[in-house]
């Protein structure tokens, strides 16, 4: 595999966000959490999922009116576990019951929030597992896969059997059929993935690595530029992969500029005096 391909490249600002679990941007005064209003500006958004505490519609409406303040061209948004009526199969078998005592919601409705015309006019983008293309009004365009899955834990929404490949192509006759396999590099320049893969920011309090294997190998055959991940919140943090030299590079994180931007920011274009590169490195 080369060290790297050349691509016309477009510099392009990606603000990342996660488990954010109906926990809207606090006000622009506590000054105390990055994680207050107003969001950073970007050109585009990414959500990794878990963005409410149990799928009620009241707390999907607080997601949307959160995307809608957002300063972001682009918004795409996935599931995680926790999103239980966004999984239609899960929550009609069991998923409901997590709803007794107040009762069955509404999935279409919820669905709607997401992808009606109101969400679209705001640039939100629901994504189910898949792949899309996307052309920003800077001229930039990229290509990525998403998917809301992660191995089965606690009977939640989402889950697979950890010993399925979801994420790299299945062997003819193999039991197990991959039914949106991540694609090969160069085809994607993006993962969005609620699970974190084997070994890369998935420490929990146990000391355990819950990741997934499969997914682990489908990222390094996929050599995208940006992994984006949620679902661990002991995994919280960046990382740049080098996998030319199989090394890890932990992303400094200062929480002066934190609380100053509002974020933890990382310049990787050409501007940064170390750029990335597509098919050498991947930001995790």
């Amino acid at each position: 595999m080369a060290t790297g391909i050349e691509v016309e490249l477009v510099k392009t600002r990606i603000c990342m966000i996660s488990d954010t679990h109906n926990c809207s941007p606090l006000p622009p005064g506590e000054v105390h959490t990055p994680y207050r209003r107003p969001l950073p500006s970007a050109d585009v958004l990414l959500h990794g999922g878990d963005l409410t505490f149990v799928g009620r519609e009241k707390e999907h409406q607080g997601v949307i009116d959160m995307l809608k303040e957002a300063d972001a061209e682009l918004k795409i948004v996935i599931a995680g576990n926790h999103d239980i009526t966004l999984d239609e199969e899960y929550y009609n078998s069991v998923g409901h019951l997590k709803h007794k005592w107040t009762g069955p919601e509404d999935l279409a409705k919820i669905r709607e929030l997401y992808c009606g015309e109101e969400a679209q006019r705001y640039g939100i983008v629901y994504m189910e597992e898949g792949v899309r293309t996307f052309r920003l009004k800077n001229g930039a365009q990229f290509t990525i896969y998403a998917t809301p899955y992660q191995p089965e834990f606690c009977r939640w929404a989402f889950a697979y059997n950890r010993a399925h490949d979801r994420f790299n192509p299945s062997p003819e006759g193999a039991l197990f059929q991959a039914q949106n396999p991540v694609p090969s590099f160069p085809d994607v320049h993006i993962l969005l993935t609620h699970g974190p893969p084997l070994g890369f920011l998935d420490l929990v309090h146990s000391n355990r690595h819950v990741g997934c294997q499969h997914l682990r190998g489908a990222v390094g055959r996929a050599r995208p530029l940006i992994h984006c991940f949620g679902h661990i919140h002991e995994g919280h943090g960046a990382v740049r992969m080098n996998w030319d030299a199989d090394s890890l590079k932990t992303i400094p994180q200062n929480r002066a500029e934190e609380l100053k931007n509002r974020c933890a920011f990382v310049d990787l274009s050409r501007d940064g005096g170390d750029p990335l590169r597509f098919g050498a490195e991947t930001l995790r």
